[in-house]
């Protein structure tokens, strides 16, 4: 049982379940030792999904995933400092020794510090094959390091798919989590209409749902707002530029991309009007719905996921509309954007247990047209929505 501080947490035996499962692919593998880094809870699901910990606010967690022993971290603190935990420890659950150091990404001639400490425990244990996960996300500054104090030591391999493959499949306890947090976001949703009215700003409206989430239990996340007079687009807009205020007749159009309950990721988009929206703007929603369904329609487990890519892209170039040249539907977990992705360069097939994020959309100078829910798929295809939010364009 995890420590009664931590707001959530999962349980011990779902982490031994992940631990279990990388071991043994590292062990087809002859991989001893896995080495991981992030800075951020938004797209740095790894070192949460193995410590069940996040690391956040560019504050680095370096993770050293030992085949046969417990896990060794390395995160901020004093200089020298160290904790024996022996894999006992009711908040850093499953980790042998946190090592400390007081490095930081703002600071250059501090960046080795933390790879100093690294490169010493692999040295240390002799290992010969080390799996680096999503190799092109660490920093230089803590790879360079460790490559040359292991040099003619140990090869390095990239263990980004031995990892990707076991965290994409979601446990029937990560699902229940997983629906907790769209339920969040149906209720972050309708406390924005609650909210919304002339004379607020885009800001007001999304800290009322920034507030409303963390009040339901979420611990981090974006809320992408942005207004316009309708006849305008209102695309999705950051914090930075949500001083717009709403007037009579405008239309906002929001994306609730927070975690919920143990840090999974959902993420939900609609489009509100103050007073009557557009024909246009209804029939884009309509076509967008559409586009959806059209897709959930092709998601299959063992359904390649370019396959669907390509699908989409045929069902709006039919009807006068671009092809997705970024992104329209993902898979979610500790990541707002994880693997697979529904795309062209994704290599997985669809599997039951995955989780996805599928908002197809478009926009003119007039409209921005978009929707946004998530799907587990199951043993035939997708489930029902997990956000209960209807799919509508909303007036009020």
């Amino acid at each position: 049982m995890a420590n009664d501080r931590m707001l959530n947490y999962v349980s011990d035996a779902e982490l031994e379940r992940r631990w279990a499962a990388v071991r043994h692919a590292m062990g087809a593998r002859g991989i001893e030792a896995l080495l991981m880094q992030n800075n951020s809870d938004w797209l740095g699901g790894y070192v949460r999904w193995f410590t069940d910990l996040p690391a956040t606010n560019g504050y680095p967690r370096t993770v050293i995933f030992h085949a046969n022993d417990p896990m060794t971290v390395i995160e901020m603190g004093p200089f020298g400092g160290r904790r024996e935990l022996a894999g006992r420890d009711d908040v850093h659950r499953g980790v042998g020794e946190l090592l400390l150091s007081p490095a930081f990404l703002s600071v250059a001639y501090t960046h080795a510090y933390d790879a100093e400490l690294a490169a010493k425990v692999l040295k240390d244990r002799g290992y010969r094959t080390i799996g680096l996960v999503a190799p092109g996300a660490l920093p230089y500054g803590l790879v360079a390091p460790i490559k040359n104090a292991l040099e003619d030591r140990a090869e390095f391999v990239d263990a980004s798919e031995l990892v990707d493959r076991i965290k994409a499949i979601k446990s029937m306890e990560e699902m229940v989590f997983i629906r907790k947090t769209a339920a969040l976001q149906d209720a972050v949703f309708a406390k924005v209409l609650d909210t919304i009215k002339p004379g607020l700003r885009d800001i007001d409206v999304t800290a009322a749902a920034q507030h409303e989430g963390q009040i339901l239990g979420s611990e981090q996340g974006i809320f992408l707002g942005g207004s316009a007079p309708m006849g305008q687009r209102s695309p999705f807009v950051p914090r930075y530029m949500q001083g717009r205020t709403l007037k009579a007749g405008d239309h906002l159009s929001l994306l609730i991309e927070n975690n919920g309950p143990a840090g999974f990721y959902t993420e939900m988009a609609r489009t509100i009007v103050l007073g009557k929206a557009s024909n246009e703007l209804i029939d884009g929603f309509e076509v967008v719905k559409q586009a959806q369904a059209h897709s959930l329609a092709r998601m299959k487990p063992g359904t390649p996921c370019r396959d669907i890519a390509v699908a989409h892209d045929a069902f709006m170039t039919e009807r006068g509309l671009p092809p997705e040249l970024r992104l329209y539907s993902h898979g979610q977990g500790y990541d707002m954007v994880e693997r697979p992705l529904i795309r062209g360069d994704e290599t997985m097939t669809l599997e039951a247990g995955m989780n996805l994020s599928v908002h197809p959309g478009y926009e003119t100078p007039s409209i921005f047209a978009v929707i946004c829910d998530n799907y587990l798929i199951e043993a035939d295809g997708p489930g029902a929505c997990l956000h209960k939010t209807p799919k509508r364009v909303f007036e009020i």
